[in-house]
């Protein structure tokens, strides 16, 4: 499965993994790493994180790829449960 680009208005849900452009560029804020630590995290390059950011689609081991860096650095996805998705930081464990 791929992530498309969402019509405005229009949230999809999530499967296991796929992520929303919009929950990237949040993912990347909230553990404050640019687009080139992101696509070194994931292997990937640097233009295929600014496409997907611009809301192209991915192939699924790509998305994956990208999802999996994120949630290393310490992020949360949120499916769409009728508030939308997003993201959240993992509480750490004491």
């Amino acid at each position: 499965m791929v992530a498309m680009r969402e019509p405005p208005g229009k949230l999809q849900s999530l499967q296991s993994s796929e992520i929303t452009s919009a929950q990237c560029r949040m993912a990347r804020a909230a553990v404050a790493i640019g687009v080139r630590d992101l696509a070194a995290a994931a292997g990937v390059s640097t233009n295929t994180i600014a496409r997907f950011e611009r809301g192209d689609a991915l192939r699924a081991r790509t998305l994956a790829a990208v999802r999996a860096a994120l949630e290393s650095a310490g992020v949360e996805f949120i499916a769409e449960n009728g508030g939308g998705p997003g993201v959240r930081l993992r509480k750490e464990r004491t």
